[in-house]
C-alpha cells in the first residue's frame, strides 16, 4: 500500500511507521521535524508539513495515496489543537478520496467494571495532569461522531499506553476498556502501530471506534 501517515514523529505515529515498514508499505510520513526521518527506510519519503499552518498542503500531499493515518497529537498545553489536527486529516483524505485512521484516546472508552463510568467521568480514575488531553480527546469523538463524508475508522488506546515490546498479543474491542486477565488495561506503543496496521491491511467498515489492548501481560512487565 501507499499510506501517507500525518504526525510520523510522535509516539503513536513512529509506532505506526515502523509497522508499515516491516510489512513492506511506502510511507508519505509528515512531519514538522521531517529531518528526524531522514535515512530511516528507502520507503519512507519524508514530508515536511503543519496541518495546522496550511491545511490545504495536507489535501494537496494525500492525493496519490491507498490510505491515511493521523497520529497527531498536540503538545502540551496545546490539548485543544487536537480537534481541529484532526480536521484537517479528514478533510485531506476527503478531498483525495481516500480512507482514514484515526488515533484517538481512551476518554470515552467504559469501564470494564459494569458501573458506566467511562475513563473520563470516572471520579479519581484520571490524574488530572492528563485531562486535559482526556477532554480533547472526547471532543475529538464528537466530531468523528459527526463526520459522515470522510470514510473514517478510529483506533482507541486503553487505560496505558506504555513503552514496551511487540507482542502481537492484543485484542480489539468497542466501546469498552479491553483488559488482561489482571485486569489491567494496557499496550506498548510497538502493538498499538502493529494493530493500526492490521486494520489498514483489513478494514473492519468505516466510520467505526474500535479500541485495542494486550489480551495478557506483557512478559516484560509480568517479569518485573
Amino acid at each position: 500500500m501507499k499510506i501517507i501517515l500525518f504526525g510520523a514523529t510522535g509516539d503513536a505515529g513512529s509506532a505506526a511507521l515502523r509497522a508499515a515498514v516491516a510489512r513492506g508499505h511506502q510511507v508519505t510520513a509528515v512531519s514538522r521535524q521531517p529531518q528526524a526521518l531522514a535515512g530511516l527506510s528507502p520507503l519512507v519519503t519524508p514530508q515536511p508539513l503543519d496541518l495546522m499552518a496550511d491545511p490545504q498542503a495536507a489535501a494537496e500531499a494525500a492525493r496519490g495515496h491507498d490510505l491515511a493515518i493521523s497520529a497527531l497529537r498536540p503538545p502540551a498545553g496545546r490539548e485543544a489543537d487536537l480537534v481541529p489536527l484532526t480536521r484537517a486529516a479528514l478533510d485531506a483524505a476527503r478531498l483525495a478520496g481516500i480512507p482514514v485512521l484515526v488515533t484517538g484516546g481512551a476518554a470515552t472508552l467504559k469501564l470494564a467494571d459494569g458501573s458506566g463510568y467511562t475513563v473520563l467521568s470516572a471520579p479519581g480514575f484520571l490524574p488530572e495532569s492528563v485531562r486535559p488531553i482526556a477532554e480533547a480527546c472526547a471532543a475529538q469523538d464528537a466530531l468523528l461522531e459527526a463526520e459522515t463524508e470522510t470514510e473514517w475508522t478510529c483506533l482507541r488506546p486503553p487505560a496505558l499506553l506504555t513503552e514496551g515490546p511487540q507482542t502481537g498479543r492484543y485484542r480489539f474491542g468497542t466501546d469498552t476498556l479491553v483488559t488482561d486477565a489482571d485486569g489491567a488495561s494496557q499496550i506498548s506503543f510497538a502493538d498499538f502501530g502493529a494493530a493500526l496496521l492490521d486494520l489498514a491491511e483489513h478494514p473492519r467498515g468505516s466510520r467505526q471506534r474500535l479500541t485495542v489492548a494486550w489480551g495478557a501481560p506483557a512478559p516484560a512487565l509480568a517479569a518485573g
